[in-house]
């Protein structure tokens, strides 16, 4: 039987050249990167190559960038890192209520050791407006985090626009661009931010590896003590492979990125129109056409004549029929509770519980996307009746 993997926003598979870079650090070139002797040095010329491969694409410097291991790290050692640093501008934050929960538990977090936090919810159209920004930053402001790519919808948020409010107001901007790797450009001059994350694993590298760059002149306090690596910004024993692995990715995936994003917002509309063909009304599109990612549609099925579809047996309905989907963040899959950026947008719970999160990537092709929209077209339908 055919099957059809459409969860790239979860994860991706590793490239076999990424692979192919990381081995020689995974046998013989095993050294501890802080070692002074050879092995020692060959590790540490390959974490520092990797750094310079790094910051060339997003046009920073090798002494901005940090590895951490993932996104999720990053984003944690940003928001805590610059909001509790002794020369912050302030210990507020700024933060939406569609964010990834790697930024919404350190917010709770820092709200609750007394910081003073603002989460905006954005309008329908799901990403926060330069207004509303600029409407909440306070003397009190230390920082505002808005992410580029929601992972669950694919709305793009106005983050050029966004970071000149925030540096015209002397507040730095972090940006969680996971989503947005592999897709669009990252210069960080370009997009006018202070700290940026990074995750491996979504451009088809290995997990357990990510970048955190933090803009010279930003205070920051280390998130993981007990260590001179990283410049005594994050203390621990580089995993060298994976650092190898993570520059790798990133050089392949933006090499490819223009061309990418055109083909697969062909296949992501294809099948945007496979749905909406089948089924009208009677699906909801909780993607913008116009100002998403390519990569992701979410789509939510609403009750009908008063029956509202199981969503975790929509979901093993699909898996059975061999197209694998999410229902939207994996880092919250296993939750019974819908998801909090459709609950956020005000979708109806019923509507919510029962949404599909379809997220494309290099092997889909549009046989694949065939198979998948008859899949979930005849999944849907029997499960209506």
């Amino acid at each position: 039987m055919p099957s059809v993997y459409l969860d790239h926003a979860a994860t991706t598979p590793l490239d076999e050249r990424v692979l192919d870079a990381m081995l020689p650090y995974l046998r013989e070139h095993y050294g501890n990167a802080s070692s002074v002797h050879a092995l020692g040095r060959r590790a540490r010329f390959a974490v520092e190559s990797a750094r310079e491969r790094v910051a060339d694409i997003l046009g920073a410097e090798p002494s901005e960038v940090i590895f951490t291991s993932g996104g999720t790290e990053a984003d944690n050692a940003a928001l805590r890192g610059v909001l509790t640093a002794p020369d912050r501008r302030g210990s507020g934050l700024v933060t939406s209520t569609v964010e990834h929960e790697a930024i919404l538990r350190p917010a709770e977090a820092l709200r609750d050791a007394g910081h003073p936090v603002t989460i905006l919810t954005p309008p329908p159209t799901g990403a926060v407006t330069v207004e509303q920004v600029a409407e909440s930053i306070t003397d009190e402001t230390g920082l505002v985090s808005l992410m580029v790519v929601n992972n669950e919808l694919g709305i793009l948020s106005p983050i050029r626009e966004i970071a000149a409010v925030c540096r015209e107001r002397g507040v730095p901007l972090h940006t969680d661009a996971v989503q947005a790797a592999g897709l669009y450009p990252l210069d960080v001059n370009d997009l006018g931010v202070d700290l940026l994350s990074l995750s491996a694993h979504k451009v088809y590298g290995p997990k357990g590896a990510g970048v955190l760059y933090v803009r010279t002149g930003t205070p920051f306090e280390p998130l993981v003590i007990g260590g001179a690596q990283e410049r005594r910004r994050r203390g621990g024993t580089e995993n060298v492979a994976a650092v190898v692995g993570l520059a790798e990715a990133l050089a392949l995936a933006s090499e490819a990125a223009e061309v990418e994003r055109s083909r697969l917002y062909a296949l992501r509309n294809r099948l945007a129109g496979v749905i909406r063909s089948a089924f009208g009304e009677a699906a909801r599109f909780n993607t913008s056409m116009e100002d998403s990612a390519p990569h992701i549609l979410n789509v939510s099925f609403p009750p009908v004549e008063g029956r509202a579809l199981d969503g975790e047996m929509l979901l093993l309905g699909l898996d059975v029929a061999g197209v694998h989907v999410s229902s939207g963040s994996a880092c919250t899959s296993g939750a019974v509770e819908p998801s909090h950026v459709l609950h956020a947008l005000g979708v109806p719970r019923e509507t919510a519980n029962a949404t599909v999160r379809f997220s494309l990537g290099r092997s889909t092709a549009e046989a694949d996307i065939d198979f998948a929209a008859e899949q979930v077209v005849a999944v849907v339908k029997r499960m209506r009746g």
